[in-house]
């Protein structure tokens, strides 16, 4: 039984490209880019080539703007913590109620520990942040204003430009969690005015453990590793030269073919979400239907938990996820859908299908066979439970 793949906000599977550029530098050329010998300078020359395909990804102006970290959470971290010190006359942060919990979690612990004031703004039952009530939430103390460019559930895309816009007016700062947007829309951080922003390698064909942050020029970081002077002494440690030169590759063909990729994924997207609203009864298709992911469809299915539904889909050889892959083991509904009010019931079935340029028609229709099969046993079962 082929594997049918559709968990790619999760993690995507590394392109063989990507591989090809990995694989010299565990064997062929293994020096730290520190060293100042050949095996070094070759390294921090490839180090050097990667943030230059990154900084093209993200629409940076400078190189210098590209630091290289371990993955999306870091840069997260990284981001919050150099925007307050950046800012330490403040102690206002305001964010959503929606953002990955790589950001919530950092912040709920400077709001416990540093006594940092923490503005949560709400969001409508599509998902969309309340704009008047993100304005009113901005003021004076605020250090920091962040909004993911995309969800990670809902696949929604957030109207980053307007709202670092409305930061700055305030003299805050903006910062942008777009580990899920980058290869999948066009970013541009220098024209929508963002001043720091993360991204992840997994999330577009790279290898995991390597992420990048964009800092804008003149801002100052705050390091979370201290030791070294890696990074231009933003963050200590010997460089995993494979993974970044890997992430750069990923980052050049994801810039290559961003748009194309989309218009496919968004017709495939579309014939999965019409198939299973047609085929099964009492669904929901959650979030924005306007500005959204061309990857990610959030469906809610009423009277089943979602966890079983994962568990048969799989034993299927259709392997999707039920709600943040960053999440599991959580027995908390999500945090994203009870912020857009969806009803408990659908809560509990929601599933997350995120596909990738890997993703193929036959998958589509290898879903739409076996999902609604899937669902209507399960129902049977549960209405089979009730009456015993």
């Amino acid at each position: 039984m082929s594997a049918v793949y559709l968990d790619n906000n999760a993690s995507t599977r590394v392109d063989p490209a990507v591989m090809d550029a990995m694989l010299p530098w565990f064997t062929g050329n293994w020096g730290n880019a520190s060293s100042k010998h050949g095996f070094g300078m070759d390294a921090a020359g490839a180090i050097q080539k990667a943030r230059r395909q990154v900084k093209k990804l993200v629409g940076a102006e400078m190189d210098a703007e590209i630091l290289f970290t371990s993955g999306g959470t870091e840069s997260d971290n990284m981001a919050i913590l150099s925007a307050l010190d950046n800012r330490p006359d403040r102690d206002e942060v305001v964010t959503t109620e929606v953002e990955h919990p790589a950001v919530l979690a950092m912040l709920d612990h400077l709001a416990r520990t540093r006594g940092l004031v923490v503005k949560r703004v709400g969001v409508d039952a599509q998902g969309r942040i309340d704009l008047r009530a993100y304005r009113n939430a901005l003021g004076p103390k605020t250090a920091l204003a962040c909004a993911m460019w995309a969800n990670n559930e809902t696949g929604n895309v957030y109207p980053v430009r307007v709202l670092a816009e409305m930061a700055h007016a305030e003299g805050a700062l903006f910062f942008t969690d777009a580990v899920q947007a980058s290869g999948r829309i066009d970013l541009d951080v220098a024209s929508c005015g963002v001043d720091f922003l993360s991204i992840s390698s997994h999330k577009f064909h790279g290898p995991k453990g390597a992420g990048a942050l964009y800092v804008k020029q003149g801002l100052r970081t705050h390091p979370c590793l201290y030791g070294g002077r890696q990074e231009r002494g933003r963050r200590a440690g010997t460089e995993n030269v494979p993974a970044i030169v890997g992430m750069g590759k990923a980052a050049e063909l994801a810039a290559s073919r961003t748009y194309q990729d989309g218009q496919i994924l968004t017709a495939m997207r579309q014939r999965l979400s019409d198939g299973l609203r047609i085929a099964i009864k009492d669904c929901q298709e959650l979030g924005d239907p306007d500005n959204r992911l061309p990857n990610t469809l959030c469906m809610g299915f009423d009277e089943i938990e979602g966890d079983d539904l994962v568990t048969m889909l799989g034993r299927e050889g259709v392997h999707v996820s039920s709600g943040s892959a960053c999440s599991s083991g959580s027995v908390e509904p999500s945090h994203v859908l009870r912020a857009m009010k969806v009803p408990f019931g659908l809560i509990r079935g929601a599933m997350r299908f995120s596909l990738s340029r890997e993703s193929t028609n036959s998958d589509i229709d290898t879903a739409l066979e076996i999902v609604p099969k899937v669902v209507a046993k399960l129902r049977s079962s549960r209405s089979h439970l009730h009456v015993a």
